[in-house]
């Protein structure tokens, strides 16, 4: 077999970049939730206790919803009892729901998420209610997590086009990352759930938010890879001053209510990427890469990311 002849990029930096960026690790949670097999407690536990020896610090590690809507996550209290993690790793539990964020804080969780849409369709079919309605369902869930000291991550998905609605007005996007901002989530995520964006697209839409009065530093960016523009976009949004980034290891996930969303943007390709323009991330890429490869083992497939595989037939 042909391997690459490179086992790390070459480092060469460019001017107006920042010289970090966080990788906000999503696999566990966003990417396994979509997965055919549901594995078991204990892969997931050693599936993030490896992301942490790749030097992973910020993990999306589950979510409280219920088992029902998704049987992959339905072990979420099991794994936090299960978790012994170091204090400077970031960990985030997605909550629904004020029953949902009663469970974290009782689980001792110190940061979670709640996940709004941009689109009625896509809100109805989700979350089951409209914009309006998620809202308010979330006005106690902030409000709960803020007074017991918890920060809360917000996600704004469909912010670049909804399968059912087509394209999604700027207008929209701006108006729900107000909504989450003026609730008091601390981290706002801009979501490209079906990965129809653009590079264009993709600043135009920061720069909206930004203008708005959101500032640039608690934006994120979470990128699904649909049409081969996941890795653009994430440039395209650094470039911009964005620097924190969700990725997932190995381009697990998609969303289960959204039938045309593929995998998220994989944290190897991420990673390959920004160390090539001599970005720290404070991850080893070719631990990262043995531990999708291991992860690829338990789920019956390769891992689809590129950067990944060519990691792995490239000897150490």
């Amino acid at each position: 077999m042909q391997t690459s002849a490179l086992s790390a990029p070459v480092e060469v930096a460019t001017g107006q970049l920042p010289q970090r960026v966080r990788v906000f690790e999503v696999g566990p949670r966003d990417g396994l939730q979509n997965e055919a097999t549901a594995l078991p407690v204990e892969v997931k536990a050693e599936f993030v206790e490896r992301l942490v020896e790749a030097g992973v610090r910020e993990i999306e590690l589950t979510s409280l919803v219920r088992p029902d809507r998704v049987p992959q996550l339905a072990d979420a209290e099991e794994l936090l009892r299960r978790l012994r993690l170091p204090d400077e790793v970031r960990t985030v539990v997605l909550t629904p729901n004020e029953k949902a964020v009663h469970r974290a804080v009782d689980a001792g969780v110190r940061e979670v998420a709640v996940f709004a849409s941009c689109t009625e369709t896509f809100s109805r079919r989700n979350l089951g209610r409209s914009i309006d309605d998620s809202l308010r369902m979330f006005e106690p869930v902030v409000e709960y997590a803020r007074h017991n000291g918890l920060s809360v991550r917000g996600y704004f998905s469909m912010v670049c086009g909804d399968p059912w609605e087509g394209a999604v007005p700027v207008d929209q996007v701006v108006a729900v990352a107000r909504r989450l901002d003026d609730l008091g989530c601390t981290e706002l995520s801009l979501g490209d759930t079906i990965g129809v964006g653009t590079p264009g697209q993709t600043v135009a839409l920061i720069d909206a938010v930004v203008a708005s009065g959101i500032d640039i530093r608690r934006l994120a960016v979470h990128l699904h890879d649909t049409y081969g523009q996941a890795l653009a976009n994430a440039s395209a949004a650094i470039g911009r001053g964005v620097t924190v980034v969700d990725a997932s290891a190995g381009g697990l996930g998609g969303c289960p209510f959204a039938g045309s969303s593929t995998g998220n943007l994989a944290t190897e390709d991420l990673l390959w990427h920004l160390h090539g323009l001599d970005i720290e991330t404070g991850i080893d890429l070719r631990a990262l890469a043995r531990t999708s490869a291991w992860l690829a083992g338990h789920l019956g497939r390769p891992s689809p990311s590129r950067a990944a595989q060519a990691i792995m037939q490239t000897p150490p």
